[in-house]
């Protein structure tokens, strides 16, 4: 078994940085992130629909990928996305085209359409905030936020669940109470808090094709 050491959100972004200047483009590292939270899910089985609802930002681009693998491997997927798709920048956006490309439903979020559709689903992808989110979540992302826990459905949250620090394990208000949760590249600081495993579920480490972490501790036992 390999334990690798937690990090803060520093720490990882410095992580992203460096294995990016060392020439893995960003696209590829979210290339490799969503496939990878799509291998995990695949894993706990899926047998209805699965509804992936998405931020703007780079853990929205994983929630894009995630839908694209879906759809690709013939699960049924739908995207509910928070913003409008000219809010979309970088790799997000280039995860987003390629959505679109394979023809995944792309819904805009509503609060009372999405709460039905998301309903229907056997799991929610959570993909709406990153490790960089801080502080209360604001609309539109907290009405989905509430909306996500209401259902009772099964959540996967992509790095982290939306709402909690990534370097605290604070619970903001709301937060996503997820099934699992998978961990790009390492465990978040914030999951060594113990009520933090209220909101993750078990976490899952994910790689996302750069190497392990420098700081990181290996053990093989």
């Amino acid at each position: 078994m390999i334990s690798i050491a937690s990090m803060t959100r520093e720490e990882l972004r410095d992580y992203d940085a460096r294995a990016i200047a060392g020439g893995i483009p960003g696209i590829v590292l979210m290339e490799s992130a969503g496939r990878g939270a799509t291998d995990l899910l695949v894993q706990q089985g899926i047998t209805g629909s699965v509804g992936v609802v998405v931020g703007r930002g780079n853990n929205g681009g994983d929630g894009f990928v995630i839908a694209r693998h879906l759809v690709d491997r013939g699960y049924r997927a739908h995207i509910e996305l928070l913003f409008e798709p000219k809010a979309l920048r970088g790799d997000a956006l280039l995860a987003y085209q390629g959505a679109s490309y394979l023809d995944v439903p792309i819904m805009s979020f509503d609060p009372v359409r999405s709460a039905e559709r998301l309903a229907e689903c056997e799991w929610i992808v959570d993909a709406i905030l990153g490790t960089g989110a801080v502080g209360d979540p604001k609309p539109p992302v907290d009405e989905a936020i509430r909306i996500i826990n209401r259902t009772g459905k099964k959540v996967l949250a992509v790095d982290l669940p939306s709402g909690l620090d990534a370097n605290t394990g604070w619970a903001n208000e709301p937060t996503v109470r997820a099934t699992r949760t998978a961990s790009f590249v390492a465990p978040k600081r914030g999951f060594e808090t113990a009520t933090s495993t209220t909101w993750t579920g078990p976490v899952h480490v994910v790689s996302i094709g750069a190497g392990p972490p420098q700081r990181a501790s290996l053990q093989t036992k």
